[in-house]
């Protein structure tokens, strides 16, 4: 079977340490995904011989993790993507908004993962498509795709992801403020999120950038990440986005929601480099505020 090579340098202030905390500490793998590759045949190598969790590892020595490449099953359908950073592991694209991440009953081949899939296929690549992050149809900006199951593993395990969004909201915030109230699911919905008390605990940060025409350009970001956090945070304090009508936001100025993911900074899972994806805000998100 065919299968995807990674591998690591051992720096000397894990010389002498057990494979298994180098892999954690380190390299950032779980518990779980090391218990896979150890199942694996050659999951983890050092000088072409398997290396068992307990055995030491030393400085400069390379540790090479086999992984089984990826089948993918997302129809290709040819279409425009705006890469904002490529290398062998990741994917950083700037999604319009009016496109679902992943094929849905009513959207099967107009997604973001069917176009992924047509440019890996054209660039003769073959990987599952895995989102780290996943934005809302509407909602525009950065999504980050992860090339192989390790490194989403570990994208997904950080808490060192930062995002940024911008968003434009009706009435006008003149301060920093903090929503801290947890969110649930909304009484005979499938869909709508409402803030209540016994919901997931949710922290949204927002900083007004600019007041105009009784609307708010804000910079928004996350403690938490549940599903229609900001919308649902912003419409209970009785600021909606524009566009959203879901949550009580009018379309008169948009006929979007006004909700854009407009930076993220991570660090390199397989590098170990710091990186920076940065995109405009949206001119019709400008033209409100104008």
């Amino acid at each position: 079977m065919d299968k995807k090579i990674i591998s690591f340098t051992v720096p000397c202030e894990f010389n002498g340490k057990m494979l298994k905390v180098f892999l954690k500490k380190y390299c950032n793998m779980s518990t779980r995904t090391l218990s896979k590759l150890k199942r694996e045949d050659c999951g983890i190598t050092r000088d072409n011989a398997v290396i068992k969790a307990t055995d030491n590892v030393f400085a400069n020595e390379k540790i090479v993790i086999s992984l089984p490449k990826d089948k993918n099953e997302i129809i290709p359908i040819k279409g425009d993507l705006d890469i904002l950073f490529e290398d062998e592991y990741l994917l950083c694209i700037n999604k319009p908004y009016n496109m679902p991440v992943h094929p849905t009953k009513v959207h099967q081949t107009d997604t973001l993962s069917n176009i992924v899939s047509y440019y890996m296929v054209s660039n003769g690549e073959n990987y599952a498509f895995r989102a780290v992050n996943r934005l809302d149809k509407d909602t525009s900006g950065i999504v980050i795709l992860a090339k192989d199951r390790y490194t989403c593993a570990v994208m997904q395990g950080s808490n060192e992801i930062q995002k940024e969004y911008v968003a434009v909201c009706e009435g006008e915030i003149f301060e920093n403020i903090t929503i801290d109230n947890p969110i649930s699911l909304a009484e005979n919905s499938k869909i709508k999120r409402c803030v209540c008390d016994n919901g997931q605990k949710a922290i949204t940060h927002c900083t007004p950038i600019k007041n105009k025409n009784d609307h708010t350009l804000l910079k928004v970001t996350l403690e938490t990440g549940r599903t229609h956090q900001i919308r649902c945070h912003l419409s209970s304090i009785g600021h909606p986005l524009a566009g959203d009508d879901l949550y009580g936001g009018s379309r008169e100025k948009i006929l979007r929601q006004a909700l854009h993911c407009i930076s993220v900074t991570f660090l390199h899972p397989i590098t170990k480099r710091k990186v920076i994806i940065k995109t405009d805000i949206p001119q019709e998100f400008l033209a409100i505020v104008k």
